[in-house]
């Protein structure tokens, strides 16, 4: 589902990384680790389509990645540092949303948003939640949505150890429903649960 062949991003002169191979199947997770710096999150946006590298090809479900595509942005869902979410929404409405731009049926509006945790907060606007709730409101977004391919950076941040747990159990259902996941993250119990293991440096 995704292939990554030879490619390598530079900053100025140096090389964030060269010659990297990289794939992850359907059904498969993939976690890339590594220290501040070292390309962790360039890479993601490489999957995405958001930046080409300058040797090599990527290629999602058999195609470049062109996250400017509405086809390709309706089979791959992401969650990046500049993700955001609409202030002025609740988390009902921020489903109703998501619902109409992909014209499908998310189900059980009630029971997704309880499951993310928010269900007190279901009817109110997102500009008051605390960053952990943001946090979840920005996951249960790119995973109640259709998707075939799940990309996510550090998406464990500003959780609390519910939110972890709840989070390990997102990735695990994405997987079990045939999505290729692709993350970096620092949180051991998804390290643990990963089919592989992208360490860059």
């Amino acid at each position: 589902m995704i292939d990554a062949r030879a490619i390598g991003v530079r900053a100025g002169e140096v090389w964030l990384f060269d010659e990297l191979d990289f794939s992850v199947d359907a059904g498969e997770c993939a976690v890339v680790v590594g220290p501040n710096g070292v390309g962790k999150s360039t890479l993601l946006r490489c999957l995405y389509g958001m930046q080409k590298p300058q040797r090599g090809r990527v290629l999602v479900d058999g195609a470049p990645p062109d996250e400017r595509k509405v086809a390709f942005r309706r089979k791959v869902s992401v969650l990046l540092d500049d993700s955001d979410f609409f202030a002025e929404l609740t988390p009902v409405q921020h489903l109703e949303l998501l619902a109409g731009t992909f014209g499908t049926d998310l189900g059980d509006f009630d029971a997704l948003i309880a499951d993310a945790g928010l269900e007190e907060r279901a009817q109110v606007t997102a500009g008051s939640f605390s960053a952990g709730q943001r946090r979840r409101l920005l996951l249960l977004g790119a995973t109640a949505r259709p998707h075939r391919v799940l990309i996510l950076d550090e998406p464990e941040r500003a959780l609390d150890v519910a939110g972890k747990e709840w989070l390990v159990e997102l990735i695990g259902r994405s997987t079990a429903e045939g999505a290729a996941v692709v993350l970096a993250t620092h949180h051991p119990p998804l390290l643990e649960a990963a089919d592989s293991v992208l360490e860059l440096f």
